[in-house]
């Protein structure tokens, strides 16, 4: 039977990082500032994401809005590659007065402090989340000339033949391969997951049947099924999504039934010791930035949701999330260096 020693323990230290952020307002003395003087200089917005990403665009969104709001430039930096963890060494290395800010990934939050024997940063040291930034649903898709119409041909298909159907991600522990081992658990499936570089092999293969099925977000995947070279079958969802109104849910396409959904979600966080006071400015500023209505129009176009959760209602969506993607890597044994 599969155990970890540490997840315990990193459960309690994933938890503590969760703390309100008042907890950090001791060290507001020890920075000499007040919400009311900050910034004072320009904000970087470390991004673990390559530029010209959906991701990455709705970075900047939020950095101009941000940047008109506060006087100050805010300016995007983005350090691909290496999991995310380039990007987060960036921002340990940066200013903690919250100058320096870093957009983060679920995995960065409820998934790899489960998977990764050994974590190059410290959840419980490093960083406090302060407020969400997006949510984004994936959806099933397969080639327009695919013989699946619903999930249930899929899992038949899978039941049928197990260990033989095979998907596609970019990484290990990503939203969609947490997802598939998410549904083969529930639905007792046996399926092989393949490895691609690049997300846009990922659907070209898909695309030209070289590849069965795997799951994309209206982002990535969508293009393509703009093009009629992908069709989707059904989105994760709790309900239809307005950027493909058309496609069911997983539940109406014959999977697995509610609470199964698959979503990736970014959340802007900055120090752990930061000023208690400047963290819920810019708590309140993100907030206010991603409620404007042209940027619920980048949402839909891009698959997008808005994430609006006060800071207890945050504390809570993380904790549930971490649990849930526990679950499925300990039960899928999934372990990295």
């Amino acid at each position: 039977m599969f155990s970890h020693p540490s997840f315990e323990s990193r459960r309690r230290t994933l938890l503590s990082w969760l703390l309100p952020a008042a907890l950090a307002g001791a060290c507001s003395l020890a920075w000499g500032q007040n919400a009311s003087d900050w910034p004072t200089k320009p904000v970087r917005l470390i991004s673990p994401y390559p530029t010209g990403g959906a991701p990455d665009a709705m970075a900047r969104v939020l950095a101009e809005k941000l940047s008109k709001k506060w006087g100050k430039p805010v300016v995007v930096d983005n350090r691909p590659g290496g999991n995310g963890f380039i990007a987060i060494d960036a921002f340990k290395r940066g200013a903690r007065d919250g100058h320096d800010l870093i957009q983060l990934d679920s995995v960065h939050i409820a998934a790899y402090p489960y998977m990764f024997k050994k974590l190059p940063y410290d959840p419980a040291k490093d960083f406090q989340v302060i407020a969400p930034i997006f949510k984004s649903f994936m959806y099933f898709v397969v080639p327009t000339s695919s013989k699946y119409q619903t999930i249930a041909d899929v899992i038949a298909d899978a039941k049928a033949n197990p260990g033989k159907l095979d998907y596609g991600s970019w990484s290990i522990g990503n939203p969609v391969h947490l997802g598939m081992e998410e549904l083969a658990q529930i639905a007792g499936l046996k399926l092989q997951h393949v490895l691609f570089k690049e997300t846009t092999q990922l659907y070209t293969s898909v695309a030209n049947g070289d590849l069965p099925f795997t799951m994309g977000t209206a982002g990535t995947a969508g293009p393509l099924i703009k093009a009629g070279k992908l069709r989707p079958i059904a989105v994760a969802a709790p309900y239809r999504l307005p950027a493909f109104p058309d496609v069911p849910t997983v539940a109406e396409s014959g999977g697995p039934k509610a609470p199964y959904e698959v979503s990736g979600w970014n959340v802007v966080a900055g120090p752990k010791e930061l000023n208690a006071a400047i963290s819920e400015k810019i708590r309140a500023d993100v907030a206010e930035a991603m409620a404007g209505a042209d940027v619920k129009e980048r949402f839909i176009n891009f698959g997008y949701e808005s994430l609006v959760l006060n800071k207890a209602q945050l504390a809570d969506f993380i904790k549930s999330e971490s649990a849930r993607h526990e679950n499925i890597i300990r039960r899928a044994r999934i372990e990295l260096e």
